[in-house]
């Protein structure tokens, strides 16, 4: 049976329509940790490039964040929606992530990586935060006050989604290694095929005949 501190816990993003708004609310969610309106395990600022990239502005993590059931998600979560799962989201191309973890490929999808990173366009840095909250009414107030549009996604569900995003890379890494080593191979086993036809040629070739009477 799960916990009431896993069950309450979400990973959040934020948006905004100024930059400003983005640091300012990575503040205040501090200050709501501060007066245990809810309890922060890690934050960050991002920032998505024009080619899909993510850039983290500034950061926040609990005291050994790392160390905790669960700890070490945010950056995780950072490092897939700014690796090739969010250059095809965040990129101009613009290409749903979702299609990777649900079976409808419309512009529907319930995979939290898929809304997260869809969430984060190109633009003013959002909000990203690890948060177990028993209410959202707390963090909804200060983000509605910044203009902020905010979005919730189990923790649990995005860990999940991470795991497999994690897979998935590795064994698209392996396969393309795996594609890569058989094309040398065929390369090489071509060129020692076209060395063999030459030698081949040139111990077939007809003698020019003799013009001596």
């Amino acid at each position: 049976m799960l916990d009431d501190t896993i069950i309450n816990r979400n990973v959040i993003a934020v948006t905004f329509e100024a930059e400003a708004n983005a640091f300012e609310a990575f503040s205040r969610l501090k200050e709501l940790d501060s007066r245990d309106d809810i309890d922060l395990h890690a934050a960050a600022v991002v920032a998505r490039e024009d080619d899909g990239k993510l850039v983290e502005k500034d950061e926040y993590e609990e005291e050994n964040y790392e160390d905790t059931v669960g700890g070490g998600l945010l950056g995780l979560v950072v490092g897939v929606l700014g690796g090739w799962i969010g250059i095809l989201v965040g990129g101009a191309a613009g290409v749903l992530v979702g299609s990777l973890f649900d079976e409808d490929e419309d512009d529907a999808t319930d995979s939290a990586l898929g809304e997260l990173s869809k969430t984060i366009r190109v633009g003013p840095p959002a909000l990203l935060a690890d948060v177990t909250e028993q209410a959202h009414e707390a963090i909804d107030a200060v983000m509605a006050h910044l203009n902020g549009t905010v979005l919730r996604r189990s923790f649990l569900d995005v860990e999940a989604e991470v795991a497999a995003a994690e897979d998935a890379e590795r064994a698209a890494k392996k396969k393309a290694r795996q594609e890569l080593r058989e094309a040398r191979e065929k390369q090489q086993k071509d060129k020692v095929e076209a060395k063999l036809a030459e030698l081949k040629g040139k111990l077939h070739r007809p003698k020019k005949a003799s013009s001596t009477p």
